[in-house]
């Protein structure tokens, strides 16, 4: 290195401490041409002074002196100085003293006589090494503000379970007051079970696999009232692709439940209340139909029918909000059986057989697998096939063929509904979901429908852990899947 000053050196401070004047004078006039500022100590206690009165970078110390030896200053200087590097000078240029000081914590070492070239290139790669280190503790600095202003909860555990950092919202969350977190085990920290279980899944999932896991936990506060909480766990892991250990984050989602709430509150009263009126008048319009208050003539009758058809529409649209409003209070999670697959199938298919055949359509019920039971509400899930079967045949033209079928994998039961209809263009098939979306194209347009069925049979699907999966090809056919988790009981 013959550059005789380093980009930022006029910023360091450096301490030599060494009993040889000449060597300390050597060392003052080479480092402050360099553009550093240089302290001197005689001796082994006068330089800890000095520490002890202000921070330096770099300290260089010599291994041999009276008083204390620079075996003491270093150790110390480890102790309550982490982040000041330690540069050795010794007269006794052995590999075993290399060794020792290395070992102690030394960043590098000096053999006497020494040049002012192998001087400034000891320095110099010494001053890099405390500007990488002071740029890593001012980076930790500026991510824990940032993490500890987080109105989210965030908590990571080393791979033994032990807490390395929680934030504060993190602990208001899970109701912890003590101090001093760091290093506890997260038992003692999070009293949750459920989040506990999930910290503990992500420590033991494989080391190929980065799932994180979402699930959302209800609390009963202190207060009285409720407190909905989304947590999400994931590991983190090194450059090698080795578990650090586990990042868990919590949302505090309790406002947009309440307003969740009370927006099926509302569907729910409102849809109450406008169904009985318009019971009332499809009653009274076949009074009217049925001729009992006087003759109708045909061109009445015709207005009068539509008029029928547009509100038996809007008692349809009420029902299903209800049922949305059901499925969204939670109601759909009550009441749970244990449901055969095989016989729920085999009646929703006899009884929408009718239907299809009014449409010259093949409705068919593949030879079915011995299946698990699955643990649901029945009336829940004949709504879902019900609403799979029912579009299957709406949407298919005379002479089609629908097809129920189902399989075990993987801890699950999957029921497929296929058919051979007009299809769902591609740009749709993300939005078939959403309330009130229904594909609209000239082979659709004249089928009546509300555009909630697939959002309830989603809503419910959802309710009861499992998935709902539709593939499509234009002009072919759809098929829509259900994977529900089984309970492990066979039927025979």
């Amino acid at each position: 290195m013959n550059s005789s000053t380093i980009e930022g050196a006029d910023k360091a401070r450096i301490l030599v401490i060494d009993d040889e004047p000449r060597i300390r004078d050597a060392c003052r006039m080479v480092l402050q041409g360099m553009g550093m500022e240089v302290a001197v100590a005689a001796n082994g206690e006068e330089g800890l002074a000095m520490i002890g009165a202000r921070h330096y970078d770099i300290v260089l110390v010599d291994l041999m002196m009276p008083v204390l030896s620079g075996f003491e200053v270093l150790a110390h200087i480890r102790e309550y100085h982490p982040d000041t590097v330690v540069v050795v000078i010794t007269g006794y240029a052995t590999l075993e003293h290399s060794i020792e000081a290395m070992k102690k914590g030394a960043f590098d070492f000096i053999p006497k006589p020494f040049t002012p070239d192998h001087l400034r290139v000891v320095v110099g790669k010494s001053l890099r090494y405390t500007r990488a280190l002071q740029d890593i503790s001012e980076t930790k600095t500026r991510l824990r503000v940032m993490v500890d202003r987080l109105t989210d909860g965030v908590m990571a555990c080393d791979l033994e379970g032990r807490v390395v950092l929680a934030n504060p919202a993190f602990l208001q969350m899970v109701g912890y007051s003590d101090n001093g977190v760091a290093g506890r085990p997260v038992a003692e920290v999070v009293a949750e079970p459920a989040i506990r279980g999930m910290i503990d899944q992500a420590l033991a999932m494989p080391t190929d696999s980065s799932t994180e896991m979402v699930e959302v936990i209800h609390y009963d506060d202190r207060a009285g009232g409720e407190r909905f909480h989304e947590v999400r766990c994931a590991p983190f892991r090194s450059r090698t692709g080795s578990t650090l250990g586990v990042i868990a984050v919590l949302h505090d989602i309790t406002a947009i439940k309440n307003i969740e709430r009370m927006k099926s509150e509302f569907v729910s009263m409102v849809s109450h209340e406008i169904r009985s009126p318009m019971n009332s008048l499809l009653m009274q319009l076949k009074v009217i139909l049925d001729g009992l208050a006087g003759d109708v003539t045909d061109k009445q009758r015709e207005i009068l029918e539509r008029a029928s058809d547009k509100i038996r529409n809007l008692t349809l649209m009420v029902s299903e909000l209800l049922d949305l409003a059901r499925i969204e209070s939670g109601q759909v999670d009550n009441d749970r059986e244990p449901v055969f697959i095989h016989l729920l199938l085999e009646e929703q298919v006899t009884f929408h057989r009718a239907a299809a055949a009014e449409k010259n359509i093949l409705l068919q019920l593949e030879p079915l697998p011995p299946l698990p039971a699955v643990l649901a509400n029945r009336r829940g899930l004949e709504e879902v096939f019900t609403n799979l079967i029912t579009n299957a045949i709406k949407y298919s033209p005379v002479g089609s063929r629908v097809t129920v079928a189902a399989v075990q994998k993987d801890g699950a039961v999957a029921i497929s509904v296929g058919d051979t209809g007009y299809g769902i263009p591609e740009e749709d098939l993300e939005a078939i979901f959403n309330r009130f979306y229904r594909v609209k194209d000239s082979n659709t347009r004249t089928i009546h429908g509300t555009g909630l069925g697939l959002a309830i049979v989603k809503g419910i699907v959802k309710a009861h852990g499992g998935t709902i999966e539709v593939t499509s090809t234009l002009g072919q056919g759809s098929t829509f899947t259900v994977t529900l988790p089984c309970q492990g009981e066979v039927a025979v």
